[in-house]
């Protein structure tokens, strides 16, 4: 299974897999170890329901039964409590984190059966919601991470950094080189490829770039190369941000030339494979998998280069990119592979490897409101029994989980740590944009970065599209593609019977406004003195709370 497995699913199956409560409390030589326990606020049966049980023996039946079948069901029943409650110690993964719960996580839920009375019993959901917003402004304020040496990043993965040659074509605006291709004229250069069987698209453009793929060999002293490109720029996230509808826009500009998979997760998914917990990770995608997906880019760019041998402007400035919404805030991976040490904050991230490789790589981020994103999130990735109550729920449970955490541990660790991750019933770590976009300032300039709001880009196509198309130096459009850019329908928009569910319940929003508060404050802060100028939406303004 993936890392992500067991936040989908249905609920029931969600239930299942990713009950784990509680945070780290006791280490030993950096390892931890699992324990998971009842938790009362999940249960079916109403708050106020008189349960009367049923005897399971009556005293008339237990005078009637012989002591040694009294003895013998005695000693089963002792067995059986003894097998339940060894259950609930278990071996997790290498990772081995020991999950004890606090006195907070103990208590019973009070589960609302109406949104009067959600908002009217706010106290029921258990949280000190200023003491918690203090707490993280105190913990806000923390050093830079320290960057590792550029040699560990390389013997991280030297594979990556084999293929992938230090210096690209001079000419070339795309990050593009020569790689020597060894195959015989009937070689498939795409058998093989753990993309294709994923993706119907990328498959049909494989077979397409097959046919006629050794006419686009370069030869030169006996030897055949092919031209490799990686993306000019990357679309790192977050989730349900407009990302999807910003990628399908930037195709219409004729000077971007896309790979043909939307959300590869290679960076930090896909070149580990898959995790299965007994056998660690199986069936990586190599990099060079990854480099197929922007073969039919290189061929144009290839073709645009090679056929203009008077170096059209035009024709050198083509560019491709990636848009991968788990980029930005995704090293899950890496905590697993690197559990054993005893540094309690990630020491590499993606962006390290894609710094390394690419030191002059464009970002764009894509946000939203918090708040909005969350419920967006759940909407989205949960399948059934979707309900504003039941979000509700999940979200105080993941506040509280959250709170657990940062009593014990730091901010970026609850934000980076992959066990409160499946912990939490929603995605909340992902709407502290602050922490993330911080740890990409540590290792790209801020000329290289580019922050768009969702709010912005709704309100303002054309605005939002000049200031793409100046951050990554594009031409301008025609009317006519301007006109189709601005005009058309939105990506990837709310399914029909999510918007019938309503908005979020308003003690939800007053909650999760609470709780980003700080996070906002701090990221406001940041973007307009270090990326932009900034205009303020609602969601980020300062609001004192006393």
């Amino acid at each position: 299974m993936l890392l992500s497995d067991c936040k989908y699913g249905s609920n029931t199956q969600r239930e299942q897999n990713c009950r784990l409560q509680s945070l780290p409390m006791n280490q030993n030589n950096g390892k931890w170890s699992v324990r998971m326990f009842f938790d009362s606020s999940h249960t079916n049966t109403p708050e106020h329901l008189d349960v009367k049980w049923a005897p399971m023996l009556s005293l008339t039946n237990l005078r009637s039964i012989s002591r040694v079948r009294l003895f013998r069901f005695l000693l089963g029943l002792t067995l059986m409590f003894l097998i339940i409650m060894g259950s609930y110690i278990l071996p997790w993964d290498r990772k081995g984190l020991l999950f004890t719960p606090t006195p907070l996580q103990l208590r019973t839920l009070v589960v609302p059966t109406s949104t009067a009375a959600v908002e009217v019993s706010p106290e029921n959901d258990l949280i000190d919601t200023r003491l918690l917003v203090k707490i993280i402004r105190h913990k806000l304020d923390y050093a830079p991470r320290k960057l590792p040496d550029e040699k560990d990043v390389i013997e991280m993965d030297s594979h990556l950094f084999s293929v992938i040659p230090r210096h690209f074509l001079p000419s070339l605006k795309s990050p593009c080189w020569y790689e020597e291709f060894s195959g015989e004229a009937s070689t498939n250069p795409y058998r093989g490829n753990h993309f294709t069987p994923r993706s119907k698209s990328f498959k049909a453009v494989c077979d397409h770039l097959r046919i006629d793929f050794h006419h686009h060999l370069y030869h030169r002293d006996g030897k055949q190369f092919r031209v490799r490109c990686l993306p000019y720029f990357y679309i790192i996230g977050q989730p349900k941000c407009g990302t999807t509808d910003l990628f399908q826009r930037l195709l219409l500009h004729p000077e971007v030339k896309f790979n043909t998979m939307k959300e590869p997760h290679w960076w930090t998914r896909k070149r580990f494979g898959f995790i299965h917990f007994k056998d660690g990770f199986v069936e990586s995608f190599p990099v060079q998998d990854y480099l197929d997906l922007f073969d039919l880019a290189a061929h144009n760019i290839q073709a645009g280069s090679s056929g203009n041998p008077s170096g059209d402007h035009s024709a050198l400035q083509l560019i491709t990119g990636e848009s991968s919404a788990s980029t930005m805030w995704d090293n899950q991976a890496w905590s697993y592979l690197h559990s054993s040490e005893e540094d309690t904050e990630p020491a590499f991230l993606t962006q390290d490897f894609i710094h390394t490789v690419q030191p002059s790589a464009k970002i764009i981020v894509l946000l939203r409101d918090p708040v909005e994103r969350l419920y967006s999130d759940y909407l989205y990735f949960t399948m059934a029994n979707k309900s504003a109550e039941d979000f509700h729920l999940k979200v105080v449970e993941s506040v509280q989980l959250f709170q657990s955490c940062l009593s014990e541990m730091t901010l970026r660790f609850c934000a980076y740590d992959t066990s409160l991750y499946y912990a939490m019933p929603v995605r909340l770590t992902l709407g502290m944009y602050i922490v993330f976009l911080l740890d990409w300032l540590t290792v790209f300039h801020r000329e290289q970065i580019l922050v768009l709001r969702l709010e912005d880009y709704a309100a303002n196509l054309k605005g939002t599209f000049k200031k793409v198309f100046d951050f990554l130096s594009l031409g301008p459009l025609s009317e006519q593609v301007e006109a189709a850019l601005t005009k058309g329908p939105s990506s990837n928009t709310r399914r029909a019977a999510d918007r019938s569910l309503g908005p979020m319940l308003p003690a939800t929003r007053d909650l999760l406004r609470e709780f980003h508060q700080p996070f906002n404050h701090k990221l406001a802060s940041v973007l307009d003195k270090k990326i932009s100028p900034f205009r303020f939406p609602q969601w980020l303004r300062v609001l004192e709370l006393g």
